[in-house]
């Protein structure tokens, strides 16, 4: 193959940048905002375009205390913030303009690089409205650096969290991690213990209304394991597995079946869909979830996300061997 010289062979195509390596191949989307194609070992990981997030679903505690109403944008914005501007660097060069057709004609397809970095500009779906910047950088190896950043605000109300979302095409079987043992959150972190543990499935804690679950804060690295794909005659011989490690800092993590949004839309357990996706959420902030009681009492003060701070976040997507 072309690309078997260790440099990224680079694909400019007319509103995508596709990036190949020995075992991967990526497609990034400048429609979409990002990475909508990531596939290793001929096998695709994503079945959306990952997002910032910027909501996790209300507990009890959260409605009692008002928080949903008062941070209700947050919401919105998980939703419906879009790409405004994009950027393309290629061994530390941005180009000057970016390449869609007709600028993609001046490259062959015979384009080689070291390094290579695509930033997504964002606008949250708030008022006032504040970026947020996505930048994949990736490698020959096939790894991908990912930073987000969130610009602070003070006109904004607290977040619920601050993170990406991933969302894939098919139930994951299970996941390893190494961070804190069980359910923890900024303020239920006293029971848990560090070590490298390991989760059957994509437990949803049965509370009569379904609300916020699953989240492992001070993660250093978590591996996804999932068996199956979308093409039934895809009979995979052995578990896909895809690394998420932190960069400088341990991160937040959520494995579940659902989004946040499909967990604050039910009202009881039966009315979840069946499981289809794999939804892993990574988060360099997360709010507590209180516990005091549901009646009005508040998160305590050092366990918010003030709207007035930025926020970065910062991980590495690690490609497994054949």
């Amino acid at each position: 193959m072309a690309y078997t010289n260790e440099k990224l062979h680079v694909v400019f195509g007319d509103g995508t940048l596709g990036l190949q390596g020995l075992n991967f191949r990526y497609l990034f989307s400048y429609e979409r905002g990002g990475l909508e194609s990531l596939v290793v070992n001929d096998r695709e990981w994503l079945y959306r375009t990952p997002m910032p997030t910027f909501w996790r679903a209300t507990t009890d505690n959260d409605h009692g205390s008002g928080f949903s109403v008062k941070s209700a944008q947050w919401f919105a914005a998980d939703q419906f913030t879009t790409c405004q501007q994009v950027s393309v660097t290629v061994d530390g060069q941005q180009l000057p303009e970016l390449p869609v057709a007709p600028v993609n004609n001046r490259y062959s397809n015979q384009e080689f690089a070291d390094e290579v970095a695509l930033t997504f500009t964002f606008a949250t779906n708030t008022v006032p409205s504040t970026p947020v910047t996505m930048t994949y950088t990736v490698k020959p190896s096939g790894q991908i650096t990912i930073n987000a950043h969130y610009t602070g605000h003070a006109d904004l109300p607290e977040l619920p969290t601050f993170g990406v979302r991933f969302t894939m095409p098919t139930t994951a079987t299970g996941f390893d991690y190494t961070g804190l043992s069980g359910e923890t959150y900024p303020d239920r972190l006293a029971g848990g213990v560090p070590g490298t543990y390991h989760v059957d499935g994509m437990p949803v804690t049965p509370y009569l209304v379904p609300q916020e679950c699953g989240m492992h804060m001070q993660t250093k690295q978590v591996t996804v394991h999932r068996n199956t794909t979308q093409n039934n005659a895809d009979q995979v011989a052995k578990p896909m597995d895809l690394t998420f490690a932190q960069v400088d800092q341990p991160f937040a993590f959520s494995c579940l079946p659902y989004t946040a949004i499909e967990l604050e839309s039910a009202t009881h357990l039966e009315e979840l869909p069946l499981a289809r996706r794999t939804v892993l959420g990574i988060f360099g902030a997360v709010r507590g979830v209180g516990g005091i009681d549901s009646w009005g009492t508040d998160v305590e003060a050092q366990y918010h996300i003030p709207a007035d701070k930025d926020i970065d976040l910062s991980f590495t997507i690690d490609v497994p061997e054949n």
